[in-house]
Order: structure tokens, then sequence, then C-alpha cells
């Protein structure tokens, strides 16, 4: 392993999506400084990395709270300057609209659009003086279009997108890459795997096609290639999704 001095910040550092980015990033040498609500569920991914020897800091983070980005984004910036940060928070819910609430709306807005302009600006502000730097977005089919029951995410997501993509025009003469990636797929998570359990019972997820749900770690992957872009070359927006998927 490389040890590199810079730190890649992972926002929304999950069990699935978030930590494969951790991971991958550490194991390319960056210092890793992760958040996430109830900051304890991070012990597994430190152990796992620090066992790959990679190094990784793991902290509480309630992405919506602008005292806690400004803090997070100072601490990180104290290992090692932050050359990569990506938001990674979905706030994926389905609701009927009769069913959505104004709590749901806002919450699911504050979560997935919101705290990434927060997060955004924040990683902005520490490398603008450096004229370099990496802040990536995840965004989902619903950045792209609305679908039915989905008025609270879509409309977080699109916000999400159009944050990403005025920064990009901002940031991009001043050396950053601002990148918003499409995840147009489900992703083989337990929460996704509930879900079609529910829809298509049991039995159509014990014969699940392996090529269907797209594995955490091909999220990680595509970040990575976004990260080793030349600036003569940079890609503001990529959409991924499995080989066999309709769209």
């Amino acid at each position: 392993m490389h040890n590199r001095n810079a730190t890649a910040v992972v926002i929304g550092a999950g069990d699935y999506i978030g930590s494969e980015i951790a991971k991958k990033f550490a194991a390319e040498g960056f210092t890793v400084v992760a958040g996430r609500r109830n900051g304890e569920k991070l012990a597994p991914l430190i152990d796992e990395v620090k066992s790959a020897g990679g190094t990784i800091y793991g902290h509480s983070l309630d992405a919506r709270k602008e005292d806690e980005i400004i803090s997070f984004i100072n601490e990180a910036e104290r290992h090692a300057p932050i050359e990569v940060c990506i938001f990674n928070i979905g706030a994926n819910v389905n609701f009927p609209i009769l069913d959505t609430t104004e709590r749901v709306f806002r919450k699911v807005w504050e979560m997935a659009c919101y705290s990434g302009f927060l997060a955004g600006r924040e990683a902005a502000r520490v490398m603008l003086p450096r004229q370099k730097g990496n802040i990536f977005f995840t965004g989902a089919t619903a950045s792209l279009r609305g679908g039915s029951g989905y008025a609270a995410f879509a409309s977080a997501k699109f916000g999400l997108r159009a944050v990403a993509q005025a920064t990009a025009r901002e940031l991009w003469p001043q050396g950053i890459h601002v990148a918003h990636l499409v995840i147009d797929s489900g992703v083989n998570t337990e929460w996704v795997r509930e879900r079609l359990k529910e829809r298509e019972g049991q039995e159509a997820l014990e014969n699940l096609d392996p090529n269907r749900l797209m594995p955490p770690a091909s999220v990680a992957e595509s970040y990575w290639q976004l990260y080793k872009q030349p600036r003569s070359a940079w890609v503001f927006e990529q959409e991924i999704r499995p080989f066999g998927e309709t769209w």
C-alpha cells in the first residue's frame, strides 16, 4: 500500500456503498475519514480497514447540521489535506403523494439535498486555496426522473444534482473536479433485498439473477475511476448500471 499525504472524506459511510468507498480509498493509500449517523456502527468498517493496513477515522455525524459538517471537515483536514470528498447520503423512501407528510418531505430534502450542499461548500472551502480537489455526489435514477411515490426523494435528488452542477460550473475553472454519479440500478443491500422480497416474494429473492443488483464495490470502483480522470478529460455526470439493466 502506497500511503499518500491526502485524506478522502466519506459522508454517509453506511454498511454498503459508503463502506466500500471507504475501503477502496483506504486501500489506495488515503487516510479515510468516515461519517454517519450513529457513528458506533462504523466499528466493523474501521476494524476491517485497519486489519488490511489502512488508516481510517470514524465520527458520528448528522450532515443536516451545519456546525457538525464544519467541525467534521475541519477535523478531517487536520489528518492530511482533503483531496476527495464523497457525499453518499441516500434517504430513499416511497410514499403515495397523499401520504407524504410535511415532515417526511422536509427530512428527505434535508438529508439528500441540503446536507449535500453543506458538505460540498465546506469541502470547497478547504480545497480552493490549493486549487486542487475532488467533490463527488451520489445520485440515483430519481435524480433524472420522478417515479410514482417518489415525490420527496426525487425532488431532493433533483436538487442535489442541481447543487452539483452549479458547483461544478463554478469550481472546475479553479481546479476542483466536481462530479455527480447516477446509480441507475438497485444496489445489493439488505434494504433493497427486503423491498424485493415484499414486492416479489421470498422465492423470487432466492432465485434472484446475480446480475440484477449492483455490487456496492462496483460503485466504489466507479468513484475511483472518476478520481483518476485527467484534468483534460473530466466528466461531470456518469450513469452506471449493470449490463442486464433495462433503461
